[in-house]
């Protein structure tokens, strides 16, 4: 019998195009505040950064007892059953989720479910897709693997 208390856990992929989009936004506000010593807002766009390296950094996707659980740090951002798994397909959605890249994985859920898809960037995403398909078997992939001069550190830029 299989051991069902079993956790397997997945950190984040961080996206350096990610990273740089951030800096990208955050240094043209920071040179003025810079130039005229505000050190209010220096502080509160350090903090901004400091906040988002934290986030970035703690993100984790956890399969236990038949579950997908997404934690930031120690703090849960929603679980989902394994059963209720449809799809997973490629995703370059720029939404807003629990995922520090753009490279990212739609995990597609059946119908009824609290939301109808979740948007996550395993780091090991062959082995994290092995790992749904050997408890839902049902599930239907469509992750292509692409090679190529720009896929450096499978990185897609």
């Amino acid at each position: 019998m299989e051991n069902q208390n079993v956790k397997i856990i997945f950190r984040s992929r961080v996206s350096v195009l990610l990273l740089a989009f951030v800096l990208a936004v955050m240094v043209p506000c920071a040179i003025p505040m810079i130039k005229y010593m505000l050190i209010p807002g220096m502080l509160t766009m350090g903090g901004v950064f400091l906040l988002l390296v934290y986030v970035f950094s703690g993100v984790r996707y956890i399969i236990s007892e038949g579950r997908l659980y997404v934690k930031i740090w120690s703090a849960s951002s929603g679980n989902v059953k394994i059963e209720n798994i449809v799809s997973i397909e490629r995703s370059y959605n720029p939404l807003s989720s629990p995922a520090s890249s753009l490279k990212r994985l739609r995990i597609g859920l059946r119908k009824g479910a609290k939301f109808p898809y979740l948007l996550i960037s395993p780091v090991r995403e062959r082995e994290f897709i092995e790992e749904l398909k050997r408890i839902n078997p049902d599930i239907y992939v469509n992750v292509p693997v692409k090679k190529g001069i720009w896929r450096i550190w499978d990185l897609d830029i």
